[in-house]
């Protein structure tokens, strides 16, 4: 007999011998475990254990019952009848038959679902034979546990439209990002939103794919200008008023006020950063415009450099796509013109703007250095 058997007899021997186990259970249970230990039981064995268990499964305790449904939820000689008894006891022990395996139409998974109590709905979240319907019936729950639980589930593929909306409900509670985040099924494009909760690896998958995005769609040449006095208000509204000066910069992107709020809450200023790259700024003018705030953010040496290593990363279209991402705006069809530009000089003509010029370092050192920071301090 199989040591694990030996000694869940042994202690359910001792229960007994106290006075604190119906015996009735204990030989359930029993008869149970022999049969699983069981490679081919006799069908007399199973005959006469169906007949038990069909007579108590329905008033046995509620800990014996689901201890029954994990072990027997994926047993292949599982009578019938034993599993209508045990998955109509409901709660705890249907969670456990779903959780554990147990055989389930593709109508009863919808019905449950859609119907199902919370803790049977998430330990249906958790079966690797969901289909779409089923999964996107889940989703429409809008229940957390059953979210995270379908996320956590790695052997099934979401369906679009349930990574939409789970992406949706990522904006307001990070555990949903993160679990997202850990799924490998989800390409680059489809985790942009969560750039920001995103780690090095991924946000740069998400930078190269969001550019090709841009490269077939000829972005680069829809840039952004910036005018200077437009800037100048800007960096005095950085000092004065931060809300004020997010919200400019929201409307300066046709994105309002879910941008204006987004970049407030980022207390990284990683989308503040994106945000100015794709208005236009210079990267030294948008570091200005970083440190005028004040922050956190502005007070750490180490966290100004990342952002300016961010903004010479990205160019401004990627960088707009990203912020569009985050912000939850839809970005907008560009049409292509049919309009001939010929290669020429790199210097520019009135239509093909020449490259422009990296900032240098030189140059970001010394703004900080102007507004009181040092690159060696403490």
């Amino acid at each position: 007999m199989p040591g694990r058997i030996s000694s869940e007899l042994a202690h359910l021997a001792r229960l007994a011998r106290d006075g604190g186990l119906d015996l009735s259970q204990v030989s359930l249970r029993v008869k149970a475990d022999l049969l699983l230990s069981t490679p081919q039981p006799a069908p007399d064995d199973i005959a006469a254990f169906e007949a038990m268990a069909s007579a108590s499964i329905p008033v046995i305790d509620e800990a014996t019952a689901v201890i029954l449904a994990t072990k027997l939820a994926g047993w292949r000689h599982l009578p019938a009848s034993v599993l209508a008894a045990l998955q109509a006891r409901g709660g705890p022990v249907l969670a456990a038959l779903l959780r554990h395996g147990a055989p389930v139409t593709q109508a009863e998974m919808e019905t449950l679902a859609e119907h199902g109590a919370p803790d049977t709905a998430a330990a249906l979240a958790e079966r690797p034979d969901l289909t779409s319907a089923t999964m996107l019936l889940l989703v429409e729950r809008d229940e957390r546990a059953v979210d995270l639980a379908l996320i956590a589930n790695q052997k099934v593929v979401l369906p679009r439209a349930a990574v939409d909306r789970l992406i949706e409900r990522a904006r307001a509670d990070a555990a949903y990002g993160a679990a997202l985040l850990a799924r490998r099924d989800l390409g680059p494009a489809e985790i942009a939103p969560l750039f920001l909760q995103a780690g090095p690896d991924r946000r740069a998958a998400i930078i190269d794919s969001l550019a090709a995005i841009e490269a077939i769609n000829d972005g680069d040449r829809r840039r952004r200008t910036l005018e200077p006095d437009r800037l100048a208000g800007w960096l005095d509204m950085a000092a004065a008023d931060p809300p004020s000066a997010f919200g400019a910069v929201a409307d300066h992107l046709g994105f309002g006020a879910g941008l204006a709020e987004a970049m407030e809450a980022d207390r990284s200023r990683d989308l503040v950063a994106l945000a100015l790259v794709a208005a236009g700024a210079r990267v030294e003018d948008a570091t200005r415009f970083l440190i005028r705030l004040g922050d956190e953010a502005a007070h750490s040496v180490d966290r100004i450099f990342a952002l300016v290593a961010l903004m010479r990363l990205v160019r401004p279209g990627v960088a707009e796509r990203v912020v569009m991402q985050v912000a939850g705006a839809q970005p907008q069809q560009t049409t292509r013109r049919g309009r001939h530009q010929p290669a020429m000089d790199p210097s520019g003509t009135p239509v093909r703007p020449g490259a422009s010029q990296p900032e240098s370092h030189a140059a970001i050192t010394g703004i900080m250095r102007t507004l009181g920071l040092r690159r060696d301090r403490a």
